[in-house]
Parts: C-alpha cells; sequence; structure tokens
C-alpha cells in the first residue's frame, strides 16, 4: 500500500479555469499621476542631462507622491503636486551630487519658464539674458538648453570634465536668474 503524500485536489467546480478575475481599480489620481510622469521624467532629464538618473528619479516621484494624492483631486493639481515633488527630489539628487544646502539650489529649480516657447518676445528675452553672460556661461547654456547637448557632450566640447560643467551649469543658471529685462 502507498501513501500519497499530496493533498487532494480541488473538485472542478472550484477551479477558477475561464473565470476572468477583477483586480482592485486603481484610483483615479493614480490613473492621471502615471499619465503625468512622461512630463515628469521630461522635466528631471532636462535637469540631470542622464538617462539613468533622470529614470531613477522619476521613480522616486512616483513613489513619493502617487500614495499621498488625493482622490478626487483635479488633474491640474495632480500635475501640481507631481512638479513639486519632482523638485524636491531634483534639490536632495543636486544637493548630494554638488555638495550644497537645497536652499541654495530651490532657486534654480524652480525658475519659471518663458510665457511661449518660440514667441518673439521669449526668444528676444533669452537673447538679451544670454548676452548679458559670460562667454562660458552663455556657452554651457546654449549647447545644454537650445543644443540639447548632455553634460559629457558640453564637456567634451568645452574640454572639461563632467564634474565643471554642472557645476558651471549651475552658476550660469543663477546668474541668468539674476538679469533684469526691466531696464
Amino acid at each position: 500500500m502507498t501513501s500519497d503524500a499530496r493533498p487532494p485536489e480541488p473538485a472542478d467546480a472550484e477551479k477558477p479555469e475561464g473565470q476572468v478575475v477583477e483586480l482592485p481599480a486603481a484610483s483615479r489620481a493614480a490613473d492621471i499621476a502615471i499619465d503625468e510622469l512622461e512630463l515628469i521624467y521630461a522635466f528631471i532629464y532636462a535637469r540631470v542631462g542622464n538617462r539613468a538618473d533622470a529614470e531613477d528619479l522619476t521613480q522616486q516621484v512616483a513613489l513619493k507622491a502617487i500614495p499621498r494624492l488625493r482622490q478626487g483631486a483635479p488633474a491640474s493639481a495632480i500635475r501640481g503636486y507631481l512638479f513639486a515633488t519632482a523638485r524636491s527630489v531634483l534639490g536632495g539628487f543636486w544637493s548630494t551630487r554638488l555638495g550644497l544646502s537645497e536652499s541654495e539650489l530651490h532657486d534654480d529649480l524652480a525658475m519659471a519658464p518663458p510665457p511661449a516657447p518660440h514667441s518673439e518676445e521669449s526668444v528676444e528675452r533669452v537673447r538679451r539674458v544670454l548676452d548679458s553672460l559670460s562667454d562660458n556661461y552663455r556657452r554651457v547654456l546654449e549647447l545644454r538648453f537650445l543644443h540639447g547637448y548632455s553634460l559629457k557632450e558640453v564637456a567634451v566640447e568645452m574640454r572639461s570634465t563632467v564634474g565643471a560643467v554642472k557645476v558651471m551649469q549651475l552658476r550660469a543658471l543663477r546668474a541668468a536668474a539674476k538679469v533684469r529685462l526691466d531696464g
């Protein structure tokens, strides 16, 4: 007599074959946030210039922000919260990388975009800001933001190191933020 140690199989009626198992639906706020993560990634990538870092930082934003979203919040509020979280995550990232306090970086990360991407007014404003900067600052900003170069490409072009370019970019952004365009 052989003893089989396997438990008896359930009856055919108990098997969920062919049945659709419904998972709990994701919240509307989480769905909106997930749709917005591409914009968050682009925002972060433009500030770090590195795909791997941008992906990691976007993931951090998602992990921090999505669980805290208020159900029923409008899409604009969710987007705003995601961008605020992204600025916070970027502040921590650059603070660690550059050895600066987050308060020193806050103004650089929160710079408002120009009113319209290609209006004559915005082009003129950019031209005046760039003209007021030193040659090195102007060059690093032109390469990074107008030509889309990576930090590594800028370093090669300017015969410098990536670390030096990061610091120069930060200083150039600070100088650009201080330019007065009203007079």
